[in-house]
C-alpha cells in the first residue's frame, strides 16, 4: 500500500543551461507542490502504513526551501555574493534547481530522513516510493529509487544558509 503526503513551498531560481531563454537568464519563482509517496509492508496498530505525524522532519525539510533563493553550486561567485547580500534564505544545490533537480534532491534527503523515523507502533518496512515536484500546475518531475544513478552528489553537498539552519528544530 502507498500513502501520500503533500507539501508546498515558494522559491526562486535560475535554471542555467536549459533551452528556455527566459528561465536560463532570469531569476523567477514558482509555487512548488511536493508529493511524497511512501510504501509500507503492513498496517501498524492503528491500521496505518505510517502516521503522518511522524513526517514532521520531512515538513521541516520542505519548509527550509520556502521563500528561499535556490541556486546551483555552479553559479558564478559574483551571483553567489550578490544573493548573499540581499537574501537571507539561500539553498545552494549540487544539481540545477529544475523540477527534476528538486525531485532527485528531495528524494535523497527524504529517504535519509525516513531511515531515522522511530517505528514504534507495529509499522512494517517503510520505503520511500517516490517524490513528485510540481513546478507549475501542469508540469512535474517524479524521482524514484531507480533514478539515483542520475545523482552525482551526496546530501552533504546541499548547503543551507545560516538563517535556514537557525530555524531547524528536528533536523539538527
Amino acid at each position: 500500500m502507498i500513502i501520500r503526503k503533500k507539501y508546498r513551498f515558494e522559491a526562486a531560481h535560475i535554471v542555467r543551461d536549459c533551452t528556455s531563454k527566459m528561465c536560463k537568464e532570469n531569476i523567477h519563482g514558482h509555487s512548488y507542490v511536493v508529493e511524497v509517496f511512501i510504501k509500507g509492508s503492513k498496517l501498524d496498530n492503528g491500521c496505518m502504513i505510517l502516521d503522518f505525524c511522524k513526517l514532521a522532519s520531512v515538513k521541516e525539510l520542505i519548509d527550509s526551501f520556502d521563500h528561499s533563493y535556490c541556486m546551483w553550486h555552479k553559479e558564478s561567485d559574483e551571483l553567489k555574493e550578490a544573493m548573499a547580500k540581499i537574501n537571507k534564505r539561500i539553498v545552494t544545490m549540487p544539481i540545477s534547481p529544475s523540477a527534476e533537480g528538486y525531485a532527485l534532491l528531495l528524494y535523497i534527503l527524504i529517504r535519509n530522513l525516513l531511515r531515522k523515523i522511530s517505528l514504534d507502533n507495529g509499522e512494517g518496512e517503510i520505503i520511500l516510493h517516490s517524490v513528485r515536484v510540481h513546478e507549475t500546475e501542469s508540469g512535474y518531475a517524479q524521482a524514484f529509487e531507480e533514478d539515483l544513478p542520475l545523482a552525482d552528489f551526496s546530501i552533504n553537498d546541499v548547503v543551507f544558509s545560516e538563517d535556514i539552519m537557525a530555524n531547524w528544530k528536528l533536523l539538527k
